[in-house]
């Protein structure tokens, strides 16, 4: 079956249908939501505006299917993402062509997206049924004053329906993250993705549904955040969200009740370079760090902090490198591509011309054409400048001078982000020291922050998140541990 073949259903006419009940279905509402093309600004997809009272129903019936599939035994569940897994990676191209036209992600990195995601839910079904597959046996006499009279088995119990929400930058991959954990460990779902994004993730949710998971298990709903955003949130048939995004995910933890919440809600990553450090392997980080998907990335490169002694060399390198940066349109794989909303590119031109007037050196000129801009490297950037603190999400990057680490430290300290930074330095004693000291929930030592291998933990502290991340701890995270205790009329003790 052709890509075009195996996705006709999901769409009716030029507007793409939400998924609910194990149906593509449309919206009552009789209302769409358009999706821009980053590259060209018109309108590339739409799709449906679901209303609370679908939002309503799609929660009843995820409900219900838990309950069923809470029966289901581990491995079934495990064979079944399995199947999802190869059916996603089988249809890669269509589904990167979307994140193309979507959210301008670089072609060969859509690809890699997408066999990326595929990856992910076969090693969290593996994972799954081997830390869900055991439990805990204690024994009463181990605590103070008592017999061996209890005997306490412990196993993980799902939580029930799980909200997803995810961001478009990754809206297969990190809606994935959270589909697959949720249901080996016997949840159901509803996913809300991005608007841009949304098409991807619909195409996404169809291999779910190809795979032949019970209906009602797995729902996608579309709409105006405006609309169903709150709704969904605050639901009282939602037991547990798992959010991916900026600050509004700081409004949800306010509004969701008492749930667990995983939340990734972005960072201002500082990479720290001491006089000792690999400066071409640093160069080389930061434009990874900084510039791979024009730094729309939660974990890219936000500020360079680096010693003033090497400051000098260190720029010309990176400046060497960023002349050969490709700019263009994501078919093209250029390195370079726009970023994903006209408000995006404001925001990012404000930065600049903030630092602009506050006297920032400006390594290249700046450059903006509709949603694309050029990438930028700051130099003398100041802390009383916005970039200096904020998260521009684009392809400009603020450099700072520091005259000793601890001037590095405290700046990555101040943020009100604590996600990833890292150390560039070749005494791993100093590396660790200041590992420590850093305030984030990962630092990488001599390379580029990055959320990954998928199985690694991935957790922010401050403002930039709660809870962690990561395959295992996912799923984990949507389960709860519930005990049976057996009580003995007399002590009983194994004899050998």
């Amino acid at each position: 079956m052709s890509g075009s073949e195996a996705f006709a259903e999901i769409i009716d006419g030029d507007v793409y249908k939400y998924y609910a009940d194990g149906e593509w279905k449309k919206s009552a509402s009789g209302k769409f939501v358009p999706i821009i093309n980053p590259t060209t600004r018109n309108t590339q997809f739409k799709v449906q505006a679901c209303s609370q009272e679908e939002v309503n129903k799609i929660i009843e019936t995820a409900k219900l299917a838990q309950k069923s599939w809470a029966k289901t035994p581990l491995w079934k569940r495990a064979e079944l993402l399995h199947k999802a897994a190869a059916i996603l990676k089988q249809h890669k191209a269509p589904i990167a062509e979307c994140l193309v036209k979507e959210i301008a992600k670089p072609a060969k990195d859509a690809v890699t997206e997408v066999v990326r995601s595929g990856d992910l839910v076969s090693y969290c079904a593996e994972e799954g049924v081997r830390i869900l597959g055991e439990g805990k046996f204690l024994v009463s006499d181990s605590f103070p004053g008592n017999e061996r009279t209890k005997y306490c088995l412990t196993s993980k119990i799902p939580l029930g329906v799980v909200l997803a929400i995810p961001p478009f930058n990754y809206p297969v991959n990190l809606a994935v993250s959270k589909i697959a954990p949720a249901l080996i460990a016997g949840n159901s779902i509803v996913l809300k993705p991005p608007t841009q994004g949304a098409v991807a993730a619909l195409h996404m949710v169809h291999c779910f549904h190809l795979a032949g998971f019970p209906k009602g298990l797995v729902s996608c709903v579309t709409g105006k955040g405006s609309d169903i955003g709150d709704f969904l949130t605050m639901h009282p048939g939602v037991n547990c969200i798992s959010f991916t995004g900026g600050d509004t995910g700081i409004a949800i933890s306010r509004k969701a009740g008492m749930i667990p919440l995983q939340m990734e809600l972005g960072g201002k990553d500082a990479c720290i370079i001491l006089e000792d450090a690999d400066l071409d392997l640093a160069a080389v980080s930061i434009i990874k760090g900084g510039f791979s998907y024009s730094g729309q990335r939660c974990t890219a490169v936000k500020v360079v902090l680096v010693m003033a002694s090497v400051a000098d060399t260190l720029v010309e390198k990176v400046n060497s490198k960023v002349a050969k940066l490709t700019v263009g349109p994501p078919e093209d794989d250029c390195d370079i591509t726009p970023v994903v909303t006209e408000s995006s590119a404001n925001f990012i031109e404000g930065l600049v011309m903030d630092a602009k007037q506050k006297g920032a050196t400006f390594c290249q000129e700046y450059k903006r054409e509709g949603n694309l801009i050029w990438p930028l490297l700051l130099d003398n950037v100041r802390p009383d400048m916005r970039i200096a603190w904020e998260e521009p999400f684009g392809p400009v990057l603020p450099l700072i001078r520091i005259n000793s680490v601890d001037e590095g430290i405290h700046h990555c300290n101040a943020s009100n982000f604590g996600l990833q930074g890292c150390v560039f330095t070749k005494d791993i004693n100093k590396a660790i020291l200041i590992s420590d000291a850093m305030e984030t929930g990962t630092v990488q030592i001599n390379s580029a922050p990055a959320r990954g291998p998928d199985h690694f933990p991935f957790q922010g502290l401050k403002d930039s998140g709660i809870g962690s991340q990561g395959i295992t701890n996912s799923i984990n995270m949507m389960t709860k541990t519930k005990s049976t205790v057996i009580n003995l009329p007399s002590p009983s003790y194994t004899m050998g």
